[in-house]
């Protein structure tokens, strides 16, 4: 069908965005085989690190006593002063809400113990069905971290696997404390010293294929501060060129680089104490240019960095950037950053990942972004349909597919 007004255009553009079954590229979740770690429900969902964050800011409560309650008596304080004491339109907060209503609970109740009644019938089965059935997502890239104990365990003793949730080969501790992590690898076998000789990067690359074979993954990933850079003398720099990249390409494994992390900015606040800072764009376009045969997946966590990675983009076909990461993904961030993906790289971009740390808010993420998204996708097809350009309702869904999964698999295969 061709369309020929920007009623129908719309129609058509927010039908086929809010039907399309999305992959995921990149969270914090777990299959049902690792057990607690996947975290789901509503006490979760209220105890997300940036409400805990949010919580903590306008509430006396010192540090040391929150981290001493339980559970439910974090969500409880949470709740009561996010939700009852303020209003609830932070983007967590909102988000928080969207899950209850589009699981058909009352949000007007406010009644936190009818929430966790609903839950509470529920196996952890049951409710993944529900939310890949509610959220429209057929596929979720897990974050995997061999040097977890805990998940280390599950892969190499128990995992069986649910093909909704692919693997993503984590390697922070490899990069960023190689100091500490090469005792790790010494004791699992590997026959590495702190020094980077030959046999040590020799069995750094052993150690990246094992895994990249026991899991399957689909990308290497690592989280990486503000001031990381290619090339430099440091452990992080060499391991990158010397073990990362050969390996990369051997395996046909894109490394997925998030750069901008400030860890631990406020220790007290534990995981939400992370912060922000600007990158360096001259590492990724050296990594790029250097290794033109290697595919290297780049999402900046500064807003100062966007305009940069996209002009980046441009020149490297092997740099694919992806999604409105962490303090990124709120709405007004998402609608500016989409917008300039759009206009300076058409459509050849993922624009958006979840960064979903419990299941429920694949739920919430999806639904925000889709109708960003969707707007701002009707706004550049109206451009082009105001020149006299015939659009074509079936090449909507071809872009709108390729957006939310197909460039993303076109880019690893």
């Amino acid at each position: 069908m061709v369309i020929k007004n920007t009623y129908d255009l719309r129609k058509v553009v927010e039908r086929t965005v809010d039907e399309v079954k999305i992959t995921d590229v990149h969270t914090h979740l777990f299959s049902p085989d690792f057990g607690d770690l996947l975290l789901w429900g509503v006490d979760e969902l209220i105890n997300y690190h940036y409400l805990q964050a949010e919580t903590l800011r306008i509430s006396d409560v010192p540090y040391e006593k929150f981290w001493s309650m339980s559970k439910r008596e974090q969500a409880d304080l949470i709740w009561d002063t996010l939700f009852i004491k303020n209003s609830p339109y932070s983007e967590a907060c909102r988000g928080v809400l969207t899950v209850l209503d589009k699981l058909g609970l009352d949000v007007a109740s406010r009644n936190l113990n009818e929430y966790r009644e609903y839950f509470s019938r529920l196996s952890i089965q049951e409710y993944v069905d529900i939310v890949f059935d509610i959220s429209g997502v057929k596929e979720v890239v897990m974050t995997n971290d061999p040097f977890v104990d805990e998940e280390r365990e599950v892969w190499l003793n128990s995992y069986k696997g649910d093909s909704r949730f692919k693997a993503a080969l984590r390697i922070d501790p490899l990069l960023n404390t190689w100091d500490e992590t090469y005792l790790k690898l010494n004791k699992w076998g590997y026959n590495v010293q702190k020094e980077l000789t030959e046999e040590t990067l020799k069995e750094i690359r052993r150690f990246l294929v094992e895994w990249i074979d026991r899991m399957q993954a689909v990308y290497m990933a690592a989280s990486l501060p503000p001031d990381f850079k290619v090339p430099e003398n440091s452990a992080r720099s060499i391991i990158v060129e010397k073990c990362i990249i050969p390996v990369s390409r051997e395996k046909n494994v894109p490394f997925a680089m998030m750069i901008g992390v400030k860890k631990l900015t406020n220790p007290g606040l534990r995981v939400g104490g992370d912060s922000v800072g600007k990158g360096d764009i001259n590492t990724v376009e050296y990594l790029c240019r250097q290794y033109p045969n290697n595919k290297f997946m780049v999402t900046m966590l500064a807003r100062e960095n966007q305009h940069e990675l996209c002009v980046a983009a441009r020149k490297f076909r092997n740099l694919m950037i992806f999604g409105c990461w962490w303090f990124l993904n709120n709405p007004s961030l998402i609608e500016e950053i989409t917008r300039m993906r759009f206009e300076l790289l058409g459509t050849s971009v993922i624009p958006q990942h979840s960064d979903a740390r419990i299941l429920d808010q694949l739920i919430y993420k999806w639904a925000h972004s889709r109708k960003i998204i969707a707007n701002v996708l009707v706004e550049k097809y109206s451009d082009i349909l105001a020149t006299g350009w015939q659009i074509k309702e079936e090449e909507i869904l071809r872009d709108v597919e390729n957006l939310f999964g197909g460039n993303f698999w076109n880019f690893v295969k």
